[in-house]
């Protein structure tokens, strides 16, 4: 296939990228001129690219949709066993809540250290 000539004039600035671009790719100053006019007339390439890439965020967004709405349930229903203890557990006597505490904050810590354990595996 015969190819036509065309000479242009380039800014300095411009032309020196240009030369950059082709000393790092390897390719040579025409066929990028060439790869740019192609992008330039066929904006449906880059359309496409484009239209890729928004249907991966799209997709992003309703998986991160997902777990947001497992984390809610979640909470939520974290938050219904609490409502449903504290209203369902007698308070304690006053001669019992020092001995009650200290169970309670012995047994809290080792919820803690449970949950820093499996975090840390993970």
């Amino acid at each position: 296939m015969t190819k036509a000539r065309v000479h242009v004039r380039l800014p300095t600035n411009l032309y020196a990228r240009l030369c950059e671009a082709a000393d790092k790719s390897g390719e040579s100053q025409a066929h990028i001129v060439e790869q740019a006019l192609r992008a330039w007339f066929d904006p449906d390439s880059k359309a496409t690219l484009e239209a890729r890439l928004l249907k991966r965020l799209d997709a992003f967004d309703l998986r991160q949709s997902a777990i947001e709405r497992e984390v809610s349930f979640t909470f939520e229903a974290l938050c219904h066993y609490v409502l449903y203890w504290l209203t369902r557990t007698e308070p304690i006597p006053d001669g019992e809540r020092d001995a009650a505490h200290a169970l309670g904050k012995r047994r809290f810590d080792y919820f803690i250290r449970q949950v820093a354990t499996q975090l840390n595996r993970d």
